[in-house]
């Protein structure tokens, strides 16, 4: 017994573990004689006072050490969604009061039809409530290989399917997953925003390639094939698109095809989200579905735009087979599946028949209706210039006559940005200035807003321009 308490002479107490990295360990003996004594609170108080003190001096160091708060350059290297910043900041107008009509954000001002809502409802009705498998439920992948097959002949198998929350994680997860450190990203401006940093996030470089507004914003193939080089690894279109609704003529992306065809490394991620919405006599027409391209294609779509489901957050990615088990690798990582709730709501849009049945057909009437009345409106205003939309459900307006004007009580009107907080300022109007979308002299206006908004909207845009003097 005498050995074993001799052994315990010295017992040592530390706090390095709750102390900065750079602390040196503190130690307070408790000594023990040959004969155990009983130990007391009492006893062993002076040790408690002293490991105490200690603590409130580490903590002190703590701090008064300054914080690291540094971010990654991936992330510095990445602008925020301008889209996002002015409608969280006319958002803010409104709810202060302001009457502030909002033509900024790209989502449908109609309720998700009944039939899906009802299948959602039910769904949590029915307790189906719980995690899917990652890339969706086999049922709705199933119904997506229906949906591609009937509507845009292309043909592929349920794990050629990954469901995701939304589009835009889809695109994302794509150009994670094809592209490598120092890779192009080609993309066509006008661009929707995210194009380009995304491509920042997978550590590849954008490449834009311009286009003209006498060309209705379509890209020139022969100007494709002169900017790509051995780096070059993925082209981005969006057809019908964001933000001028252009829609890209079939001979135009068979041509476009031609070229990919020539470039063994170069993949295409086709960009549908606006398929529905679209204006005859415009078609749509899948890149996938191209001779050549279905093993050189990446297709996304989803659900938000056509059945105005933007918040129930739903998209997919449909291509060869390793390329979307690759996206199907990050998203189990990150999110995991979708929403089970929204994926039952999913496969009831796909049920209301071809291209969205009559429901959808009702929405994309009355967004074509709106288009009429903006193209006539703007018609008649000295100095606009626009390309009448075939597709989606922006205005991309050119109203750069007016930039280098100097306004009272405001200060110069000199690019696009500028302009959009005049009119934001003058007219109580919220657009999306066209440098965001690559494109400065324009901006985006969102016509997905009842016409009785978007009739005052033009009122008001007309008149605080006449305050402002063509150049």
């Amino acid at each position: 017994m005498a050995t074993a308490s001799h052994s315990l002479q010295h017992l040592y107490v530390s706090s390095s573990s709750s102390s900065c990295s750079d602390s040196k360990p503190f130690k307070s003996p408790i000594s023990f004689s040959s004969r155990i004594r009983p130990v007391t609170l009492k006893s062993l108080e002076p040790n408690r006072r002293a490991f105490s003190s200690r603590q409130n001096l580490v903590a002190r160091a703590c701090i008064s050490m300054e914080v690291d708060i540094s971010l990654s350059p991936r992330v510095n290297s990445v602008k925020p969604s301008k889209t996002v910043a002015i409608t969280d900041q006319a958002t803010a107008l409104v709810q202060a009061g302001v009457p502030v009509i909002r033509l900024a954000a790209g989502e449908p001002d109609f309720d998700t039809p009944a039939p899906i809502a009802e299948a959602g409802i039910n769904a949590i009705r029915e307790g189906y409530t719980r995690y899917t498998p990652n890339a969706g439920t086999l049922e709705l992948r199933s119904a997506i290989c229906h949906k591609l097959k009937e509507e845009n002949g292309i043909s592929y198998t349920p794990d050629q399917i990954l469901v995701s929350n939304g589009a835009k994680q889809s695109i994302l997860q794509a150009v994670l997953a094809v592209c490598s450190p120092g890779d192009e990203v080609l993309i066509p401006a006008p661009f929707w925003v995210s194009y380009m940093e995304m491509a920042r996030l997978a550590d590849a470089n954008p490449v834009i390639i311009p286009t003209n507004l006498s060309d209705n914003f379509i890209m020139d193939p022969g100007l494709l094939e002169s900017m790509l080089t051995e780096k070059s690894r993925l082209l981005i279109l969006c057809s019908p698109s964001n933000p001028t609704g252009s829609v890209y003529p079939k001979k135009v992306l068979e041509d476009i095809a031609k070229i990919v065809a020539r470039h063994p490394r170069l993949l295409v991620l086709s960009d549908e989200i606006y398929e529905h919405i679209i204006y005859s006599p415009a078609t749509h027409t899948s890149f996938a579905s191209l001779p050549g391209m279905y093993e050189r294609t990446l297709t996304v779509n989803g659900f938000s735009k056509a059945f105005a489901m933007t918040g129930w957050r739903l998209g997919y990615i449909a291509g060869p087979k390793h390329f979307v088990a690759a996206c199907n690798k990050i998203q189990s990582h990150s999110t995991s599946g979708a929403s089970s709730i929204a994926q039952k709501a999913g496969l009831a849009a796909l049920g209301l028949g071809y291209a969205g049945g009559e429901a959808v057909a009702t929405m994309v009437k009355a967004f074509r209706e709106r288009r009429d009345f903006l193209v006539k409106s703007f018609g008649e205003i000295e100095g606009v210039k626009f390309s009448e939309p075939q597709g989606a459900f922006y205005l991309f307006i050119d109203l750069s006559t007016y930039y280098g004007t100097d306004v009272a009580g405001f200060g110069i009107v000199n690019d696009s940005e500028s302009m959009c907080r005049y009119l934001l300022d003058k007219a109580q109007v919220a657009l999306v200035p066209g440098g965001a979308f690559g494109d400065d002299t324009c901006i985006r206006i969102s016509y997905a807003a009842s016409l009785p908004s978007l009739q005052a909207a033009v009122s008001r845009i007309r008149n605080a321009l006449l305050s402002l003097r063509p150049v």
